[in-house]
């Protein structure tokens, strides 16, 4: 028994599944269903992979260099420009 669900009840779920979708459609769905569950599990695991190579890597990183970052902000710094250049045209006009 599953939960609480019986052969009895699952006979009726089956049978309640064959009468709203067909015998035919039965097996895509099922398979359908199949896929589902495989991609999850591959993805399931590509992710704890990713995790445990962050970890790895989050260990190997040492914790504390001993400099305070706090004050690195220099004001007197001459500003740059973030933005992209933007090439000019050359075969327009200038006027």
């Amino acid at each position: 028994m599953i939960g609480g669900v019986g052969v009895p009840e699952l006979i009726f779920i089956f049978l309640i599944f064959v009468l709203l979708f067909g015998a035919k459609k039965l097996p895509e769905l099922a398979k359908g269903l199949g896929q589902a569950v495989k991609f999850f599990k591959k993805e399931m695991r590509e992710i704890q992979q990713d995790i445990d190579v962050n970890e790895t890597t989050r260990a190997s990183i040492p914790a504390d260099t001993g400099k305070d970052t706090s004050n690195d902000f220099d004001p007197e710094a001459p500003k740059r420009d973030w933005r992209p250049k933007q090439e000019e045209d050359s075969h327009a006009e200038k006027v």
